[in-house]
């Protein structure tokens, strides 16, 4: 009798080990399997970005795709197939949606299996939403009037005294509020278009992007600017760029893996040379 419950523990064991072994993929215990995700739409995967989206995100600086996800063309662009890819989706079964930025970090469910456009993964974003595991970690930089006493700062100290400028709810507008900290109040705008607009137009010294966006605006999309230096990490941590999940979402962790791939096959870094390989020869502004 014992021999025969012993046979029978056994069994079960080996049954067990199987069926945790059929699961399609990596994705933290959830299967991975196509036809497993939790997507919006079962089937196709939906794909966010912005309104519009820009170079080298996507599209190129010669204006080839501008804003059009579904080209592949561009740093975004091309990995949200790569992703599809490494989930099993065709280019046809993917589809983009557009969003607004800040609404997308909102509370509340999502029109959108995953979003990208270069959001930085804070912890007081994380309280609210999901984020993928990092696939761009990049710099904040300093774009500025190349005939403006600030295009000769050479630390954080020497910008107090101008007006700076960003995206509101971006990580660069918080650089500048929370490490600058300049004399004058920082200069809010609802997205990067407008605060483009206010440097155009004189209102401005300065404007804080990524460093990639920086490299974009300075060379095509503004005249008199330059990128003044690159500012230093706080606390030594770049800014980690994630995709935006709704928070809970299980297709997160099947995405994170797709990622550590891509990550470790080179796949990323040939993406990053391709799209937003920039100059070397951009001084860093001390602290």
């Amino acid at each position: 009798m014992k021999r025969g419950i012993l046979m029978l523990t056994v069994l079960g064991l080996i049954l067990t080990a199987c069926a945790s072994d059929d699961t399609g993929g990596d994705g933290g215990g959830e299967s991975c399997a196509k036809e497993d995700l939790n997507l919006v739409t079962p089937g196709v995967l939906t794909i966010a970005t912005g309104e519009p989206a820009f170079p080298p995100w996507v599209g190129t600086t010669d204006g080839e795709a501008f804003d059009q996800p579904e080209s592949g063309i561009g740093f975004e662009a091309a990995l949200a197939y790569e992703i599809a890819d490494g989930l099993g989706f065709t280019n046809e079964e993917v589809t983009w949606v557009r969003t607004d930025f800040n609404e997308a970090i909102a509370v509340g469910p999502k029109t959108f299996d995953f979003n990208l456009q270069q959001y930085s993964i804070t912890a007081e974003r994380d309280e609210v939403v999901d984020f993928s595991e990092p696939y761009y970690v990049t710099n904040q930089a300093l774009v500025g009037l190349s005939d403006s006493p600030v295009a000769s700062a050479t630390s954080i100290a020497d910008l107090k005294a101008y007006n700076l400028g960003a995206q509101i709810g971006t990580t660069s507008f918080e650089y500048i509020e929370e490490v600058i900290q300049p004399d004058t109040p920082a200069s809010a705008y609802d997205t990067n278009a407008d605060a483009k607009s206010a440097i155009d137009a004189g209102q401005l010294d300065a404007i804080v992007f990524d460093l990639p966006t920086a490299y974009f605006v300075t060379a095509v999309e503004l005249e008199g600017v330059q990128i003044i230096g690159v500012l230093p990490a706080e606390e030594d941590k770049a800014d980690q760029f994630g995709l935006l999940f709704e928070d809970g979402n299980p297709l997160k962790a099947c995405v994170d893996a797709v990622i550590v791939d891509l990550r470790a096959e080179g796949t990323l870094d040939s993406l990053a040379e391709e799209w937003l390989a920039g100059a070397s020869d951009i001084p860093i502004l001390s602290k």
